[in-house]
């Protein structure tokens, strides 16, 4: 237990009849954690925390977020700040360097990255050889990683040249590989990179371009992509994140890690989410049901029906980010003349929800995901690569995090500890004794 007098400085914690103290950290918005570092070798005794949801594993001067009170910082600056006055290359910037930049090192940056966009040709031959119906997010994670091979020449984790190199490489590269997944799935041809336009822009055109026309970038649609890039960009310690870094931290190179982090991403209770909000949405217009029927559904007990894209494990009150990017999602949808029965499904739900004392009580407002899968599915992106796009977002944060463990003086290779619960000692029987 603690001892509130000392709370400031140390812990108090007794096992048997032995008392330990043990250091408080407070991070520089007042949160505090008990360093138990040294806990197993003076007691003995590890702490037990299924799902982390009560574990620190690192001190980040990256991202803070703070679920009550609806909070979202990029190195200090609020999210909503960023969404009106940045774009996503500087907010990457921002993150993995840790400071905004100014107009030569943000200059720099852009070109650095726009003239690694393309890929060597035998990548032609890397897609080729996957079935037409691969998952993008599988594709992505095999490509980022097949990278190694490409560049054996950028991949020591602690040269500092190496590094740069590497980190403009995979950025650069990214929304190629991705749009090189879907084109290969659907049986196009693969764009190449095109310069002229910008980091977002190109992705637009090497996803939805073809050798036959003109194709010409929509200034809104752009708009709303590079905001939501820059609302996925990082959010702490997550699944993916926290994948990256306990990847990373065997030392392996940046390709390595990052691919590692695009699987962890792809699972449907992490960024696989935005995909199932549209799902939820056809299913209620193809079933001809209202927002409010499907509401009761979800509340009932004997109702397996989920209301997707409500609630967030961190945040307890409301996700910033989705209400900068409900705007986002009507100025696309205007833009383009569409008339989309799944947004208006999507308000109604979300009106509903907002009056409902059953998902007041319980905390359940839009997140992110709620709004984001209905622009992804209005500028015609198939739902499976939702998440493919959610990763070209989060790269930023992955490749900042990587960067920040391996300058941490605490480094080491991450190794959780068990409390094992099989069979005591055995004995080894015979085949025939079995």
């Amino acid at each position: 237990m603690a001892d509130t007098a000392e709370m400031a400085e140390t812990a108090e914690l007794r096992v048997g009849d032995q008392t330990v103290q043990l250091p408080v950290i407070t991070g520089s918005e007042g949160e505090r954690a008990i360093d138990i570092s040294r806990l197993r070798a003076e007691t003995g005794c590890i702490t037990l925390d299924p799902g982390y949801a009560n574990t620190g594993s690192c001190q980040s001067a990256i991202t803070f977020i703070d679920g009550e009170k609806g909070i979202l910082r990029y190195r200090g600056i609020p999210i909503e700040e960023l969404a009106e006055k940045s774009n996503f290359l500087e907010v990457s910037y921002l993150l993995m360097y840790g400071n905004l930049p100014n107009a030569d090192q943000l200059d720099y940056f852009t070109n650095s990255i726009n003239h690694h966009t393309m890929l060597h040709e035998d990548f032609r031959k890397f897609y080729a050889s996957l079935p037409k119906d691969a998952h993008p997010m599988a594709a992505c994670s095999a490509a980022v990683g097949a990278l190694a091979t490409f560049y054996p020449d950028s991949l020591d984790p602690r040269d500092e040249h190496e590094v740069e190199v590497s980190v403009h490489r995979l950025i650069a590269k990214f929304p190629t590989l991705a749009s090189y997944a879907y084109k290969h799935s659907v049986g196009q041809p693969f764009m190449y990179p095109n310069n002229g336009f910008d980091y977002v822009g190109n992705f637009m055109w090497m996803m939805f371009g073809n050798p036959c026309e003109e194709y010409e970038v929509d200034e809104v649609v752009r708009k709303a992509l590079d905001l939501l890039f820059i609302l996925h960009a990082d959010h702490e310690q997550n699944c993916s994140t926290s994948t990256t870094r306990l990847v990373g931290s065997s030392m392996v190179n940046l390709f390595g890690a990052i691919s590692a982090g695009i699987n962890s991403l792809w699972g449907p209770l992490h960024g696989g989410a935005n995909q199932q909000v549209i799902d939820m949405l056809a299913a209620i217009r193809d079933e001809g049901m209202t927002g409010r029927q499907f509401v009761e559904r979800a509340k009932s007990n004997d109702d397996t029906s989920r209301l997707m894209g409500f609630g967030h494990r961190v945040y307890k009150n409301f996700d910033p980010r989705a209400r900068i990017i409900k705007k986002a999602c009507f100025d696309v949808l205007n833009q383009l003349g569409v008339h989309s029965p799944l947004l208006e499904i999507a308000v109604e739900l979300e009106e509903i929800a907002l009056k409902d004392d059953y998902f007041v009580e319980r905390k359940l407002y839009p997140n992110v995901d709620f709004y984001s899968g209905v622009i992804y599915n209005a500028i015609g992106t198939p739902s499976n690569m939702f998440t493919a796009l959610f990763a070209l977002g989060r790269l930023p944060g992955w490749i900042a995090q990587w960067i920040e463990l391996h300058s941490d003086p605490d480094f080491r290779i991450g190794r959780p500890r068990q409390i094992y619960t099989g069979p005591t000692q055995n004995a080894w029987i015979p085949v025939e004794e079995r």
